[in-house]
């Protein structure tokens, strides 16, 4: 039958001697490694792994001195093909250096091949042939997360008391083997020791089920397959952090002690339900830190208030800076930090008041619907919310319905008007009480009486009135084009007398005409324009242009009114653009250009943006939103200043050219840089000239033709010959052209002299090229003589086929300086002076 090999007891020593083996591999990391392998490795087999930065920490170049084996840079070492360990023990060296090789280290790895068992047959009549009922007896067996090894690392052996009387081999399958992580787990199929070759996340893989068989030679397994199960017990490797990384709360403000405000959660990956997964929360920090407003519970995270003084009006918000810790909060533990958001939501515990105890207010005599006064009040609650939106109530003095009061849902004040007409003789004042709250429900403070409401009285006095003309209504709107010319009639503000019911006999007169557009006809009160209307003008509001027109009666009574041109826009002005820009090349490589457009929206945006053509070599313009454009530089431009001509057009097509002066400039900020205008004004000296196509072709041909020029000229002088004249000594000397270069001999100033002959025979087949390849223009004739015996004569000859021989003697420096610039320019090619 089948047993386990080992006890608990003997397990825990094994693990006692690892655990031993381990530390003194650290205390020193770089002496001799053993490791035990299996006779025959195939190729990318993890052998096992080395602490290298216990070696050598900075070591940055891992190298082996065996060809058969590679390491990484975490220290696992594989084989690089099939390799059997014959003899059974190899080693090796890793050398270990920092990247700048001032630092080496060598550790020693033996590799020790676990011996062959002697194969026993087994015979068919044999007792132990019998497979056993018994299961295999697992040994409780578990894995550190995050093990530093070394590995292989031992974890457990498994034997068959089979292998007592016969040849046993064992082996193992499942997860960790032949499954998903492959090759975390080996077996030595001869002793049954199992081996891992890697350290393992718990929070990746938490168990492996394997399976270990025990077979003999010829395959017959004598036991039933062993289920093994290695679980990793948890490494505190994960610390914990909040769920959300943005918390925001919200609590209503003068809430009592101990509401709840929200519940903060954490994650923590390591086991559940262990010291590793405990966690406590706390408040390190509020913001504003006084007074203290909230706790929170350290084992469930429920934050809590803790003071009735919680006030939106003073302070609305607050920041809670947590900490969740595990360990059960030790000191030890890992820990994380986050920030979240406590918000006070409004409630209505404050009354509206009027800024004023009292108001006066005055109206004529039967006039109606009309405003005569209006009132504010100020309310600290949250604004344009129920709670400060303000209803105004008349509480006395309005028996007869004569007013009327309103909130404007713009401005929150209260506007009083008279909805019926008053008599100035039966009451010349009426007094009014008023009151204002909330139209929210007040709420209630703790430990506070609620408010009275707030009261302001109103003294209105009625205005005795002859019934002169009125002007109704007292705000009349025309229309008209922009642009239009001067001349143009508009219909004006007309007046009407109450008692005719008509204008007749009225007389009108301007009072207000700002930029003095119109004159008005006295009797029908039309206008006409004396300038050009001009939407886009100063004085110009929201398209609109108010005049202001006074009507009076023959009794001298009048009544004024208001006359708004409403402007239509036209399509006068072209988008315009701030001309002067700067690029900083350290901040970004591109400027963005904002036209405006002084137009309306129908005549504005979206502009067209055009570069023109001479600027598109060195600059891009693109359209960003319609509304802007970004110009940037193709390549690095130098720091300087420059034109870049750019047209823009509204979306009708109104366009215009505008010549951006850029100034590309070294700084971060526009703001920084200090290009002197040194540099912008020796650029505006210098016109930026773009040749185009047809001027460089221009400059071409006519240097062609300049060229041509020369060379005409340049022939026509070199067909010029010079003659050789030979005097009638011929036959004792001779000019040898040679094609040897080599020095001729010493010419002195005492042996040059003009011939005393002037018999010449002349030879015009010398040409000039036989000179050196100058043309010579010369009537001058020189003769060489050398050591006082035959001489020899060099004649310039003007004009082909003659040739005048001059008398004379001349110097040496006469013969250099014909000489020597004409031969000097070139070499001479074997013109050598023989005397025969």
């Amino acid at each position: 039958m089948a047993e386990a090999s080992a006890a608990p007891g003997s397990l825990l020593c094994r693990q006692l001697l690892l655990a031993l083996l381990v530390l003194i591999l650290f205390c020193d990391a770089c002496q001799k490694v053993s490791l035990q392998v299996p006779s025959h490795l195939r190729a990318e087999t993890l052998v096992g792994k080395v602490n290298v930065r216990e070696c050598l920490q900075s070591a940055s170049l891992i190298r082996a001195s065996d060809p058969d084996f590679r390491v990484l840079q975490d220290g696992s070492v594989y084989t690089t093909h099939d390799l059997v360990l014959s003899p059974p023990r190899k080693s090796f060296s890793i050398f270990l250096s920092d990247s700048q090789q001032r630092e080496q280290r060598e550790m020693e790895i033996v590799l020790e091949a676990i011996g062959k068992k002697v194969l026993r047959k087994r015979h068919t009549k044999s007792a132990a042939l019998k497979r056993s009922k018994r299961r295999w007896a697992p040994i409780p067996c578990s894995l550190m997360e995050n093990s530093l090894g070394p590995f292989p690392q031992h974890v457990q052996q498994v034997q068959s008391d089979a292998a007592q009387n016969y040849t046993i081999f064992y082996s193992i399958s499942g997860p960790g083997v032949d499954k998903e992580p492959f090759n975390l787990f080996f077996i030595n199929k001869d002793t049954g020791d199992i081996f891992c070759t890697r350290s393992i996340d718990r929070e990746q893989y938490q168990e492996f089920p394997l399976y270990a068989y025990a077979t003999t030679a010829d395959g017959y397994a004598p036991e039933y397959p062993l289920p093994l199960l290695f679980k990793v017990e948890d490494d505190n490797d994960n610390a914990p952090y909040f769920e959300n990384k943005v918390t925001i709360f919200t609590v209503p403000e003068n809430c009592r002690t101990g509401t709840s405000v929200g519940k903060v959660t954490a994650i923590d990956l390591d086991e559940p339900d262990t010291l590793h997964t405990r966690l406590k929360y706390k408040i390190l920090q509020q913001i504003p830190d006084h007074p203290k407003h909230f706790s929170i519970h350290p084992d469930t995270g429920v934050i809590t208030t803790t003071s009735l003084l919680l006030d939106r009006e003073k302070c609305d918000t607050y920041q809670l800076v947590m900490e969740v810790r595990d360990m059960g909060g030790q000191h030890f533990g890992l820990f994380n930090t986050g920030t979240i958001t406590i918000s006070l939501q409004d409630e209505n515990d404050n009354s509206p008041y009027f800024t004023e105890n009292s108001y006066f207010a005055e109206v004529e005599e039967n006039r109606i619907d009309v405003e005569i006064l209006r009132m504010a009040v100020h309310d600290l609650d949250l604004p344009n919310t129920a709670h400060s939106k303000a209803v105004y109530t008349i509480l006395q003095g309005n028996e007869n319905g004569n007013f009327k009061i309103s909130t404007d849902p713009n401005t929150n004040e209260a506007v009083l008007c008279v909805v019926k007409p008053l008599n100035y003789e039966v009451n010349r004042q009426v007094t009014l009480q008023i009151g204002v709250v909330n139209e929210a429900q007040f709420s209630s403070v703790p430990n506070s009486q609620p408010p009275t409401m707030c009261t302001t009285t109103v003294t209105v006095k009625v205005k005795d009135s002859d019934e002169g003309p009125e002007c109704q209504p007292p705000v009349k709107v025309i229309q008209s084009k922009d642009g239009l010319p001067a001349g143009q009639e508009l219909l004006g503000y007309k007046a009407m007398d109450p008692e005719t019911r008509s204008g007749e006999g009225l007389r009108y007169k301007k009072l207000g005409d700002e930029d003095n557009w119109f004159e008005i006809n006295e009797n029908t009160g039309d206008l006409r324009t004396v300038k050009v209307l001009d939407r886009e003008s100063k004085f110009v509001k929201n398209d609109q242009y108010n005049v202001s027109v006074v009507a009076t009666d023959a009794g001298g009574r009048s009544c004024t009114g208001t006359l708004v041109v409403l402007l239509e826009d036209n399509n006068d002005h072209p988008p315009q653009v701030d001309k002067d820009v700067t690029i900083c090349q350290h901040a970004q490589d591109f400027a963005v250009l904002s036209p405006n457009d002084a137009d309306g929206p129908e005549n504005g945006p979206p502009f067209v943006f055009l570069l023109d053509n001479s600027a598109s070599k060195h600059w891009t313009l693109g359209s960003k939103d319609g509304k802007t454009a970004v110009l940037r530089a193709k390549q690095h431009m130098d720091y300087n200043y420059y034109n870049v001509p750019i047209t823009i057009k509204d979306r009708h097509g109104l366009a215009a050219k505008h010549v951006l002066s850029v100034r590309v400039c070294d700084c971060t900020t526009p703001s920084d840089c200090r290009m002197t205008s040194k540099v912008r004004d020796r650029d505006a000296k210098l016109p930026n000239v773009i040749l185009g196509k047809w001027a460089i072709l221009a400059m071409v041909l006519g240097s062609a033709l300049l060229l041509c020029a020369l060379f005409t000229c340049f022939c026509v002088a070199t067909k010029r010959t010079v003659k050789k004249c030979i005097p009638e000594d011929v036959a004792q000397q001779n000019l040898i052209v040679s094609n040897t270069e080599g020095p001729g001999e010493e010419v002195m100033e005492a042996n040059i002299r003009l011939p005393t002959q002037t018999s010449n025979v002349c030879d015009t087949s010398m040409s000039v090229g036989t000179l050196g390849g100058q043309g010579v223009k010369t009537q001058q004739s020189f003769e060489m003589v050398k050591g006082g015996g035959g001489h020899q004569t060099l004649d310039s000859v003007k004009g082909a086929g003659q040739g005048v021989l001059e008398a004379g003697r001349y110097t040496y420096t006469d013969w250099h300086s014909f000489t020597q610039p004409r031969l000097g320019e070139e070499s001479i090619r074997g013109h050598t002076l023989i005397k025969n």
